[in-house]
Parts: C-alpha cells; sequence; structure tokens
C-alpha cells in the first residue's frame, strides 16, 4: 500500500505543478514585462513625453496680441537662428563647459593621484571628497555668491589681499570676470566626481606593469604618460563625456549666482530658455532652445563617442 502511493504521489505533483497559471503570460515572473515596465513607464513619463510635448509646441509660435499659440512649423526654428542672445549663449556655453572639464579633469587627476595610497587616514580623505557632491546646487550657488561679495565675501576679501583686484571690486558683478566666478563653484562642486571616477580608475590598473617599470628605472613621469595615462584613456573619456553632457545644460549656478549677467556675460543656453519661458511665457521658442540644446548635446557627444571609440 506504501509503494502505490509512493508511486502515485510524483504523478500527481507533476500533474498540479503542470496546471496552467490563471494568470496571462506576459504577467508571469518568467516573462520580462513585469520588470521592465516600472522603469519603462518612468522613462515614458518623465522622458518621452516632455521631449514630443516639446517637440509640438516648437511647431507653434505665440501671438503677442491674443497671447495665444499659431501653427507656425518653421517660424521658431528660423527665429533661432537669427536670434543674436542664443549665438552668443552657445558661445558662452561652450566655454563654460570647456574651462571647467579642464580644470575638473586635471585636478580630479592629481587628486585621485595622491589618494592612490592604502596609508592610514587616506580612507577618510577619500570618503570626505564626496561631501561636496551631496549638496545641491543652488545651495552651493548661494555660498559662492556670499563668498565672492566684494564688500564681505570671504574669497573677495582673500583675491583682494593679493593685489590682484582693487578694493570693493565686484568679481560677480563685472563682465570680464562674472564667468570665472561662476566657474568657482562648478568647479568646487564637481572635481570630486572626477577624483572618484580617476580613483576607481587607477585601482584597477593591474599593477604587473608598473612593477616592470619600476624594475627599469622608470621615473614618475615616465610611468604617468607611458603607462597610467594610456591604460586610463577609457576611463578619462567617459568622465569627460559624463560631465560634459552634464556642463552643456548647467542652470542652477548662473541663475542663482549671476541671472546671466551681468547683462548677457554669463548667459548659457539653458538660462536664456528658462528667460524665455519663465519671464516672457513664450513657451514655443523656450522649447526649440531646448531642443536646439539637445540637438548640439547628440551631435558632439555622437561624435566624441566615434572619435574616441567610446562604448557605453
Amino acid at each position: 500500500m506504501s509503494s502505490d502511493a509512493a508511486r502515485l504521489a510524483p504523478r500527481d505533483a507533476g500533474k498540479s505543478a503542470g496546471k496552467p497559471s490563471a494568470w496571462p503570460r506576459w504577467l508571469s515572473s518568467e516573462h520580462p514585462f513585469p520588470w521592465l515596465f516600472p522603469a519603462s513607464a518612468l522613462m515614458i513619463v518623465f522622458g518621452i513625453y516632455p521631449l514630443v510635448y516639446a517637440i509640438t509646441l516648437s511647431l507653434y509660435k505665440k501671438n503677442a496680441a491674443t497671447r495665444k499659440m499659431v501653427f507656425d512649423m518653421d517660424h521658431n526654428w528660423t527665429k533661432v537662428f537669427y536670434d543674436e542672445r542664443v549665438w552668443n549663449a552657445m558661445g558662452n556655453t561652450f566655454l563654460y563647459t570647456g574651462i571647467a572639464l579642464v580644470f575638473q579633469l586635471v585636478l580630479g587627476m592629481l587628486i585621485a593621484l595622491l589618494l592612490d595610497t592604502d596609508r592610514k587616514g587616506y580612507a577618510f580623505l577619500r570618503a570626505m571628497m564626496t561631501l561636496p557632491l551631496v549638496i545641491p546646487p543652488a545651495v552651493t550657488a548661494m555660498m559662492f555668491l556670499f563668498m565672492l561679495n566684494g564688500s564681505f565675501g570671504v574669497l573677495s576679501r582673500g583675491i583682494i589681499a593679493t593685489g590682484l583686484l582693487p578694493p570693493g571690486f565686484s568679481i560677480l558683478g563685472t563682465a570680464n570676470t562674472a564667468m570665472a566666478g561662476v566657474l568657482m563653484a562648478e568647479i568646487w562642486q564637481w572635481t570630486p566626481f572626477m577624483v572618484l571616477i580617476m580613483l576607481a580608475g587607477l585601482r584597477s590598473l593591474p599593477k604587473e606593469p608598473f612593477e616592470a617599470a619600476a624594475i627599469d628605472g622608470a621615473n614618475a613621469f615616465q610611468v604617468f604618460f607611458k603607462l597610467t595615462l594610456p591604460m586610463m584613456s577609457k576611463v578619462i573619456a567617459i568622465a569627460v563625456l559624463i560631465r560634459g553632457i552634464d556642463l552643456f545644460r548647467a542652470f542652477d549656478y548662473v541663475k542663482v549666482m549671476t541671472d546671466s549677467g551681468p547683462g548677457t556675460a554669463t548667459e548659457t543656453l539653458t538660462s536664456y530658455a528658462g528667460r524665455i519661458y519663465f519671464g516672457n511665457a513664450d513657451f514655443p521658442y523656450a522649447s526649440t532652445i531646448a531642443l536646439l540644446t539637445l540637438i548640439i548635446v547628440i551631435i558632439v557627444s555622437s561624435l566624441f563617442m566615434r572619435i574616441f571609440k567610446v562604448k557605453l
């Protein structure tokens, strides 16, 4: 009797296990849809829909008299190429991105080389490098706005004390130096990001080539330029790509510290689009400038990835 029960048990278990599920197959755990749906829904809601909406808005123009939007497919796209402020903002954006990238890359590599050691206390210093990254950019901008004040700013007083600037000089209030003041905040906050990426890359390098170079009597400069830099090229390229895209859409520092001034000295594409959107309520033209910024970022990023053979 017991042997018959044992013989029948697996057969019954197999039948129960083979029963079709009450749920459709595309909702089962074996199908990828339930796992991809949350991320896909967020991308559609916060990525694809705003993009489609911006493209649609750019095909309209705002009637100044009635304040209504009228369909005019090429009005904004023609206007944007004849707008001198767009070209000025584009030049400021490339300048801002280029200077910040150079400083962040060089400082990031130098600091990473200094922190690339297992000596006591350096782990704490590496952890401290993350602190500027957790501060909201608007807060950082406010902090540097006070520090660069011509009357009581600690940074301004320090620079004035060296004799480089006259007493009471306003760095952010002068067209020739306002961009440098905004860049100070940008470089201070995001250089640690470069440090962390460079440090991770340095820690992943194999030790054998460096040991062989030490045996051959290579000095520190030869090791860096002949071994470290070539082996870190892919890491550097990815870091530059990520930071370059982020810098090109910089808005917080410019808005808080100078509001694109004095005049248009620090006006970038995103700050100009923001001024048109919030100041003039010209949503179609602001959307066109935002799309132009996106197109430039895509073209420059694609060229960069092709030239440096970056694969994400």
